[in-house]
């Protein structure tokens, strides 16, 4: 008679607090949809505790912010804390971080105050939490609701199933990362910089700053407060008024974006994909620190080479590294550091654009292609390079996500390096088509919207209230697009929208399967600016415009767009094996207006599943483009014109 598998034990959470359930991998390879990889933010001391009581990687643990939970367990089991768990005990006896203790059946573990040094503890468990697997990992994304338990944090009550006891490691105590409220991050500058978006005065100033953590970080990225960066240059042109904006590209986490004059650090929960510019990316061997970042904190960012970077992180998988920065010094005052080169430069040709190949840190590539205009040309020649990477895929190749004129590839450093992957990119642009000869498969997806509804309305006014009053977009973002793009009347915006056909060019912007799009028609690109600083709240499914680009939010959270109305959920995640994500890249959506009334029983009708969208196929080619800017050379120019001085009117007004 076979013997039965051991019954897993049961965990009990006797007071809960802002805790959730993480793994160390989370869930990889759906940043091309605006998927994050959630997983501990902290991973470092996440490792290390799960290895102390002798759990596999693939096992899940817990991530505690401010205060820990108080668990009891119904059956013996290894416990170890770490991060900024420094006040545990178990039945009132301290429990020291990286120590291996035994908590018994009915004994109390009380993690107690996450005080500082540090942001946030973790608790492993030996066996691993056992929570059911969503998309691929048991990591909790709080903001999308799904993963962990129930898609939150844990509540008083909750009862959490354990994992069979592997026992794949001796439990044995560890040494753990150094916490402190003084930083030094090690990154590798660029993508972007100087001269192109910064001046070489303001890359100094960027790395000899001694930023503070501001209060408002958490798991989407740290924001950090400091002097306004150097720009070289007035605006971002048609990606928007400000001179952080872009043509939307993808973020690596750890990459520091510049969201208006204030730097993010993209997190473990951060968006894929956004129009800001990216002056240096944090290395993979200090990525951890992030999780611990807390309020107030002091980080200094310290550049270094890929070079410094690869032997960084070989120390860190070898586990002989502390990772202590007692020997990392601050940048001399008066150097400039510079980008690494460009690892390939191609010019122009008959069927390609000119394109570089750059280090986005130190496991991620960026190619950028074209100049820094929107061109759909380019658009699909980026798509076509991103499909025969995909066909033709390295092993170690990670995740490649489409941006508007860039494609971010990453990749598993420890399998594949950087230079290499270059090399196998150049290869493959010798073998594309003619993207002005493609026809790509296409949905034409009609989407109902309700303009100026009243949830837009209030994420303007809690804008005005608790960010910026004085915003030019505030009170009324409509009527600021209105007067940027030189219209007569407010409802116009809204007429040219119902109008316009607009062609899907990114996923996952901001999260969740969200589109960016572009209208076909020159003549229907409204032109406006994102926020800045950027909203604190966005309700789910509101359609914005930033630069020429519209964006439908896939999920309630921070934003940039000015807000026109609100539209059907475009993100759908239910039981069985259906993709969740309901839009594709190159869809061309058309809006059709209804009541927010109207609006509320279509949305209840698209989440509860017993409706889709409205869809039927066709296709998309430059051609199709062309053939419009032929038809009417003449009011297109003039309209760009036209815009273009009530652009500049507009920032003449705000500089001011």
């Amino acid at each position: 008679m076979p013997t039965p598998p051991p019954r897993s034990g049961l965990i009990t959470v006797k007071a809960g607090t802002q805790t959730t359930v993480q793994d160390l991998a989370g869930r990889p390879g759906m940043w091309d949809v605006g998927v994050p990889p959630s997983g501990a933010a902290d991973e470092l001391t996440f490792a290390l505790v799960n290895a102390a009581v002798g759990n596999p990687d693939s096992a899940a643990g817990l991530e505690c912010v401010l205060i820990g939970p108080v668990l009891t367990c119904d059956e013996d089991r290894l416990v170890c804390v770490g991060g900024a768990a420094t006040r545990a005990t178990i039945d009132g006896q301290p429990l020291r971080p990286g120590t291996v203790a035994r908590l018994a059946a009915g004994a109390v573990l009380d993690v107690g105050a996450l005080d500082g040094p540090g942001m946030r503890g973790y608790v492993a468990i030996e066996g691993g939490i056992d929570v059911p697997r969503v998309l691929g990992s048991r990591s909790t994304f709080i903001l999308g609701g799904f993963g962990g338990f129930d898609g939150g944090p844990l509540e008083s009550g909750a009862v959490l199933r354990l994992g069979r006891r592997e026992n794949l490691v001796a439990p044995t105590p560890v040494e753990l990362p150094v916490i402190s409220d003084r930083w030094v991050l090690r990154v590798i500058p660029g993508p972007h910089g100087a001269p192109d978006h910064l001046t070489p005065d303001g890359v100094e100033e960027f790395f000899a700053t001694r930023w503070l953590v501001d209060h408002r970080s958490d798991r989407t990225g740290v924001r950090l407060v400091g002097p306004t960066p150097g720009w070289s240059r007035a605006d971002g042109g048609e990606a928007g008024l400000h001179p952080s904006n872009l043509h939307d590209s993808a973020y690596p986490v750890g990459g520091i974006m510049l969201a208006g004059d204030t730097p993010v650090i993209v997190g473990k929960d951060g968006p894929s994909l956004g129009g800001f510019v990216v002056p240096a990316v944090v290395i993979e061997a200090d990525r951890w620190m992030l999780g611990q970042l807390s309020p107030g904190d002091s980080v200094q960012l310290l550049p270094v080479t890929t070079m410094e970077a690869a032997d960084a992180i070989r120390h860190r998988r070898s586990w002989l590294a502390d990772l202590r920065q007692e020997q990392v010094a601050a940048l001399s005052p008066g150097i400039a550091p510079d980008r690494p080169p460009a690892l390939h430069v191609a010019s122009a040709e008959a069927t390609a654009p000119e394109y570089t190949i750059r280090c986005a840190g130190d496991r991620h590539l960026l190619v950028e292609a074209g100049p820094a205009e929107l061109d759909l040309t380019v658009r699909v020649w980026i798509h076509l390079l991103a499909q025969a990477l995909r066909v033709d895929r390295p092993d170690g190749v990670a995740e490649i996500v489409e941006g508007v004129r860039s494609l971010l590839v990453a990749v598993d450093s420890s399998r594949l390096g950087l230079n290499e992957l270059a090399k196998r990119l150049v290869v493959l642009v010798d073998g594309l088509a003619d993207p002005a000869t493609v026809v790509l498969p296409a949905r034409e997806v009609t989407l109902p919207i309700a303009f100026d509804h009243p949830e837009a309305h209030e994420a303007m006014r809690r804008y005005a209230t608790s960010v910026r009053a004085d915003a030019p977009w505030c009170p009324d973002n409509v009527e600021f697009i209105r007067r940027v793009n030189d219209l007569d009347r407010r409802d116009e915006v809204f007429e040219i929208m119902a109008e316009a056909t607009y062609l899907v060019v990114g996923l996952g912007d901001v999260y969740l399967g969200a589109p960016v799009a572009v209208p076909v028609d020159p003549r229907h690109r409204l032109v406006t600016t994102k926020y800045n600083p950027a909203r604190t709240w966005t309700p789910q499914n509101a359609v914005g415009i930033g630069g020429v680009y519209l964006c439908v939010y896939g999920m309630e959270g921070p934003g940039g767009y000015q807000l026109v109305g609100r539209t059907v959920p475009v993100w759908r995640l239910s039981g069985d094996d259906e993709q969740p994500w309901l839009l594709r890249q190159f869809d061309l959506i058309r809006f059709t207006p209804v009541t927010a009334a109207e609006l509320a029983r279509q949305r209840a009708e698209i989440k509860a599943g017993r409706a889709d969208l409205q869809v039927r196929p066709t296709t998309f080619s430059i051609a199709d483009v062309q053939r419009i800017e032929e038809e009417a050379p003449v009011d297109i120019a003039a309209l760009r014109a036209r815009r273009r001085a009530a652009f500049e009117a507009e920032r003449a007004r705000w500089g001011a």
